[in-house]
């Protein structure tokens, strides 16, 4: 998944909801089932393969079947997106610190 500002949109919108962030977080350790990721949060097995769902539309995980178990991991792709949107931020913060302290040098 390329870097686009729609990109990072639909990863920060799906990172918006507590239960996916824990989700997310469980999936830290490697990949994990749906009914081991259901032990750990506070939510139905059904309600955790819908949090996957919007996680894997958004990129951050990706899914493989290992018989009638459907294993999820992270996606680095999809961590990019975010890594790079929220780099931007840095970056412009700190292109307008060296412009303020050219500015300050300036008038010194």
């Amino acid at each position: 998944m390329a870097y686009s500002s729609d990109a990072a949109a639909e990863v920060l919108d799906a990172l918006g909801d507590p239960t996916r962030r824990a989700v997310l977080e469980l999936l830290r350790g490697g990949p994990r089932a749906v009914v081991d990721i259901a032990t750990e949060v506070p939510v139905s097995r059904p309600a955790v393969s819908q949090h996957l769902r919007v996680l894997k539309g958004a990129g951050l995980v990706t899914e493989r079947r290992d018989g009638a178990r459907h294993l999820y991991r992270i996606d680095p792709e999809g961590l990019a997106v975010l890594r790079t949107y929220l780099e931007s931020f840095w970056t412009d913060a700190l292109a307008a610190f060296k412009e303020v302290a050219d500015q300050e040098g300036v008038q010194r």
